[in-house]
């Protein structure tokens, strides 16, 4: 055993989450800053206001599709790596590695031809038409974002195997790095040059440029891994086993694709049926607000996923490892923790609404948008805990090598609730059941959650889940 591996398998799970999750949290939330960074800079420029909000909704779920590919090959490479570790497995944790980078390079240009070749098709099936300044401004952005993905997607997906390797802290920092050129450069375009969305979407594609070039100089300098060229030979049979490993961060990315373009054509159709909302110069205004608040909760995710996913390569260390009682005593840190960050996510966003909402714009339009940006984040934050709590079981199950059960439990949360509820409700409610859905999702998910981690923490205890991984990582 290694001193790093040593160190995974000895060292207090305290310190042990505060050395992974706390650079994976703040390397999520970069992620999830990059589009809302865009969406401050765009709210408060005159010219663009509100219309520039809705289109900057609009696109938002389609960054988020390259994202949840990204994710699924990092975090799916990400735990075989671990496991493999565990298992003293290092080969196939190198080739792994490999595979996995060649899928995203692939993968990404695929995305990025489809997008140009369908902009308008995908725009509209998003909701983009909501008037015809937001869908000309969501048409100049997307473009500029398209031409972005292949970064994009390259400095995502290997953020995770970066942490792997055990430099979470460096992981974080080729993240860092992008963000704050993003922010640094928004102003400029958008306010100096006037360069409008196309200005919002190059300061993104440079930040985006510099993540990935520095996550590809890393690759140089792996500490646990030593990757030849014969780890750059595609491997069908190890992208099988490692893409399982990243399902469930992949449908809780690809969910919000999902919901948001249920939310965004019911908001749509909904918002044209309300007395105020139905007048063409409101028209933008629901688009422009639950696009914003879906943000909102998807910043507070990142806190989740982040208290968990930090921690896949010590769980699946110690699972490859049959360390059942240092995992059960992980699972009990990471519930802990997602209870207390729901908590205070939920009072802060039921305290400060009006302040949360005037970071967009709120100052330049109408009380119709404070009002209903106020009532939209008091209730969909209502059950941040339940929110924060299902994410993290997805994720210690998938950590588990427990691969169906995770997948099973986010399609029933991501999607069979995330875009059943959004378009049942309105039929009922009208535009004001957009506004329930997340908390009722988050409701029924938590019955199902708490009885597969009751299930899981008993096969730990009984040592039936000696070691799950160990399947996963047998060489061919």
């Amino acid at each position: 055993m290694n001193s790093m591996n040593q160190y995974l398998a000895e060292a207090p799970i305290g310190k042990l989450m505060r050395q992974y999750s706390v650079p994976c949290i703040i390397s999520l939330l970069v992620g999830a800053l990059y589009n809302i960074v865009d969406q401050i800079f765009i709210a408060n420029a005159s010219y663009l206001g509100s219309y520039g909000n809705a289109a900057n909704s609009v696109v938002f779920p389609l960054t988020m599709i390259a994202l949840a590919l990204a994710t699924m090959f990092g975090d799916g490479c990400c735990a075989f790596v671990s496991l493999s570790l565990g298992a003293k497995n290092p080969r196939d944790a190198g080739r792994s590695i490999g595979t996995s980078i060649a899928a995203i390079v692939g993968t990404s240009l695929v995305l990025t031809a489809l997008y140009l070749l369908f902009q308008e098709q995908i725009l509209t099936m998003f909701g983009g038409r909501v008037n015809d300044t937001t869908f000309q401004m969501a048409k100049e952005y997307f473009f500029w974002i398209t031409v972005g993905v292949p970064f994009y997607m390259f400095g995502q997906a290997l953020n995770p195997v970066i942490r792997s390797d055990g430099s979470p802290r460096f992981a974080m920092a080729s993240l860092m790095t992008g963000s704050i050129l993003n922010v640094i450069l928004d102003p400029v375009f958008i306010y100096a040059f006037h360069w409008g969305m196309a200005g919002a979407a190059i300061a993104t594609i440079l930040g985006q440029l510099v993540s990935a070039v520095m996550a590809f100089c890393y690759l140089f300098h792996l500490k646990n891994v030593k990757l030849s060229a014969d780890c750059f030979r595609f491997r069908p049979s190890l992208l099988r086993k490692s893409v399982p490993l990243g399902a469930t961060s992949f449908l809780s990315q690809i969910s919000v694709v999902f919901s948001m373009a249920a939310v965004n054509n019911m908001a749509r159709i909904y918002g044209a049926m309300d007395p105020v909302f139905g007048q063409e110069q409101y028209a933008q205004i629901p688009t422009a607000v639950i696009g914003i608040v879906m943000k909102f909760f998807q910043i507070i995710i990142s806190v989740a996923i982040g208290l968990a996913a930090g921690l896949i390569p010590v769980v699946s260390y110690n699972v490859g490892a049959g360390q059942n009682a240092r995992v059960r005593s992980l699972l009990r840190l990471i519930m802990k923790a997602e209870v207390i960050a729901g908590l205070v996510s939920s009072v802060f966003c039921e305290l400060f609404p009006r302040q949360l909402i005037a970071l967009f714009g709120a100052a330049n339009e109408s009380s119709y948008y404070t009002d209903f940006a106020i009532r939209c984040i008091r209730l969909f934050m209502c059950l941040l805990i339940l929110s924060c709590v299902n994410k993290g079981s997805f994720i210690f199950l998938q950590s588990l090598g427990k691969a169906l059960v995770s997948t099973l439990l986010s399609m029933l949360r991501e999607i069979v609730l995330g875009v059943g509820l959004p378009i049942l409700l309105p039929m009922f409610l009208g535009l004001s059941g957009l506004l329930y859905f997340m908390p009722l999702a988050d409701l029924i998910t938590f019955l199902f959650s708490f009885l597969a981690l009751r299930a899981a923490d008993r096969e730990l205890q009984e040592g039936r889940n000696r070691k799950p991984g160990a399947a996963a990582v047998q060489a061919d």
